[in-house]
């Protein structure tokens, strides 16, 4: 792409995000998941669902509808303002993650940091954090 480009007149404003639905099978665990070590607010839980509240973002939890959705997610970064102190409250609170955080892009006077972890379920989540540069 060389540069931003503006979407078609069509009527229709995609402005943000509602939910996200991931799937689990294993629905009281993946709930506990991001309850207990993630930190999330549940926001109510019909039969067979989990809502959270993500920063205004509803994260749903769920079974897969059919055998076409029954794989692990697309990555769900979560902003935070600290990687390094959200990494070590996680790893204490259990988040089993891929990596250390590091630095994957450095911009004008910003530096962008990310790492990677898994869910209860199979899911790769990531935490990415934009730290002023020195």
């Amino acid at each position: 792409m060389s540069g931003p480009v503006s979407p078609p007149d069509t009527g229709v404003e995609l402005s943000s995000i509602a939910q996200i639905a991931l799937r689990a099978r294993d629905l009281e665990r993946a709930a506990a998941f991001y309850r207990d070590v993630l930190g999330l607010r549940l926001l109510f839980a019909p039969p067979g669902l989990a809502f959270f509240d993500c920063g205004g973002v509803r994260l749903m939890l769920g079974g897969a509808e059919s055998e076409e959705f029954d794989h692990p997610s697309s990555i769900i970064y979560f902003r935070v303002s600290d990687i390094h102190q959200a990494h070590a409250t996680l790893t204490e609170r259990g988040a089993a993650f891929r990596d250390t955080p590091h630095c994957i892009a450095r911009l004008p006077g910003a530096e962008i940091w990310m790492t990677y972890f898994s869910d209860s379920e199979g899911n790769t989540l990531a935490l990415t954090s934009e730290v002023a540069a020195a």
